[in-house]
């Protein structure tokens, strides 16, 4: 078993965990990152699937991700927009389907239900805030509450309570509506800015970075050198030293083929996979009881892709709206510079469920059916066909990310980034400005960092 000595080890080569090594590495401190993998990346991966070419988890960037944007910028990618030009599709609760362009075509007055929840929403994401959300006065009370029981408590138009609880639920979360806090939601609204801000599929959908998401992190890990990252090593155990919050420690990380022997670690993975390493001393009491109350959703990328972009020939964008039908969102997802053209959906938590226990043939048929209805039967004869199962990765375990039970976040949100003795925390799971995203990867990998280096520095 190879033994290695560096300054700090970091667990997981996702965003997170590159940031953070890139950071330290620019200031002159030595980083082992150790990845269970046999890729860098995490949560984003680009990849060819059937023939045609993917990116099977996290992809899009939008305007507010200024952190993502100039860490693209300074590793000399570029970007490229959504094609978004045409009419969209929204299938109503009866399965009609009608082409719009502008607002939802729904009544007025559901129209301006819509507005008026979503201008509760933007106020509650202004005041609360991202950054410690279960510090406000009205924490508790938001966090006691289901959003879709708060939903009905704010309207009894059904149409416009199940389109809101869709961008959250389905769309961000990836959960049931009943199953997360308010609260929650309000969170997931503040960290991109506003609830308005998820509403507007060209705002958090605008742009891709030509050759995928996962460019971003190889491209970081190959900065880094040699002798850096180390793949296939699933750490197993993490002995530590407590020297106070923060403070410099004895440090072992123990993985599989190697040992890493340091004075600070980052654990950089997603918090449903905490309790996968074994900590000697275990860590405290309430840490081990809060990573119990986190769990990750369930969503389906669908990928799809065809001879050419048919959808736009009938002047269509390729979006689709259908909050009760089995594929809720779908987008063009067309590759920089191809011909051919590529839709993704997306399939949500007791639906994702359901397609998976259906046989191969059978859940193809459902899905592409599902789609075929809003765009059209030359939906049906895709080229390339996959289904993104980050449910199924034994490193991931769900999609997009990890998020509370009712109630949770206010009673531990607070311990989620506090470190423990030399050992820190970083995932998109728990950053707050760019919660669930890349961004937010990008901002607490280089922010536990600068933790880091100020706590060696006094």
């Amino acid at each position: 078993m190879q033994t290695i000595e560096r300054d700090v080890v970091i667990i997981g080569a996702g965003p997170s965990g590159l940031n953070a090594a890139r950071r330290l590495t620019k200031a002159g401190k030595s980083v082992a990152v150790l990845e269970a993998r046999d890729r860098v990346g995490g949560r984003t991966w680009s990849d060819v699937r059937d023939g045609g070419w993917f990116e099977i988890g996290g992809q899009w960037i939008s305007p507010d991700q200024t952190a993502l944007l100039a860490l693209v910028e300074e590793l000399g990618k570029e970007t490229y927009s959504r094609y978004r030009d045409g009419d969209s599709i929204y299938v109503g609760a009866d399965g009609s389907t009608t082409r719009f362009a502008g607002d939802l075509p729904v009544s007025a007055e559901t129209n301006a239900e819509i507005d008026r929840i979503a201008a509760i929403l933007d106020g509650y994401a202004a005041e609360i805030g991202a950054t410690e959300p279960w510090a406000h006065a009205k924490a508790e009370e938001l966090d006691k509450i289901s959003f879709i029981e708060w939903l009905h408590q704010q309207s009894d138009d059904d149409e416009a309570v199940e389109n809101i609880a869709m961008w959250i639920a389905g769309g961000m979360l990836t959960k049931p509506s009943y199953a997360f806090s308010t609260l929650q939601a309000v969170l997931m609204s503040a960290s991109a800015g506003s609830f308005s801000n998820l509403l507007d599929d060209h705002f958090i959908l605008d742009k891709r970075v030509v050759g995928g998401m996962q460019s971003v992190s190889i491209a970081i890990a190959e900065q880094l050198g040699d002798g850096v990252v180390f793949l296939n090593s699933p750490v197993r155990t993490l002995e530590w030293t407590d020297n106070g919050p923060g403070a410099a420690g004895a440090v072992t990380a123990i993985a599989d083929g190697m040992t890493v022997h340091a004075q600070h670690a980052i654990v950089a993975v997603p918090p449903n996979l905490y309790h996968r390493i074994s900590y000697d001393p275990p860590l405290p009491r309430m840490q081990m009881v809060s990573h119990q109350h986190v769990s990750m959703g369930l969503v389906i990328k669908v990928h799809a892709t065809y001879a050419t972009p048919f959808w736009r020939d009938k002047g269509l964008a390729g979006t689709v709206y259908d909050h009760s039908g089995l594929v809720q969102e779908v987008y063009d997802n067309t590759n920089h510079g191809e011909e051919r053209g590529t839709l993704v959906g997306f399939i949500s938590d007791v639906k994702a469920e359901a397609v998976w226990g259906l046989g191969a043939e059978d859940r193809k048929r459902a899905v592409l059916e599902g789609i075929a209805k809003s765009l059209g039967d030359e939906a049906l004869e895709p080229e390339s066909f996959y289904l993104s199962d980050w449910g199924n990765e034994e490193w991931t375990r769900g999609a997009y990310a990890t998020s509370y039970d009712l109630g949770g976040l206010h009673r531990w949100g607070a311990l989620q980034n506090q470190p423990v003795g030399p050992i820190y925390f970083a995932s998109s799971d728990i950053a707050g400005e760019g919660y669930q995203h890349v961004d937010g990867a990008v901002r607490i990998g280089t922010a536990t960092a600068e933790r880091i280096l100020d706590a060696v520095s006094v």
